[in-house]
């Protein structure tokens, strides 16, 4: 028993780093499209991994924790796909670094397609 909850332990202090290192890709990342990929990803996973640690600390709560991680894992992706479609909507620069814009080149594709199929 002692040694599960070592385990899980560690497991929950691995989780709490990516949870971090999440934080730390906020400050750093250039523009607010890294920043919700960079924030996304990490709390997920960090979050993730700090659920595992607690079931194997206290595991007569599994199934409260496995409904909770099944929340995370729907929830997160699509808050940061609406964070960036309402970012790119609202016009919201990219960085000088970006090389391209995949979204944009997309829109005015169906755009074009769009008008060319009226005339």
């Amino acid at each position: 028993m002692e040694t599960l909850q070592t385990i899980g332990a560690f497991v929950v202090l691995a989780g709490s780093i990516f949870i971090f290192l999440g934080a730390l890709g906020l400050v750093r990342m250039p523009d607010v499209y890294n920043r919700i990929q960079a924030g996304t990803k990490a709390s997920t996973l960090g979050t993730l991994l700090t659920l595992v640690g607690l079931i194997l600390i206290i595991p007569a709560w599994w199934n409260k924790f496995l409904l909770l991680a099944i929340f995370i894992i729907i929830t997160n992706p699509v808050s940061s796909h609406v964070l960036a479609r309402a970012s790119h909507a609202a016009k919201i620069r990219l960085s000088k670094k970006t090389v391209t814009d995949h979204y944009e080149t997309y829109k005015n594709e169906k755009e074009e397609k769009a008008h060319g199929s009226k005339s």
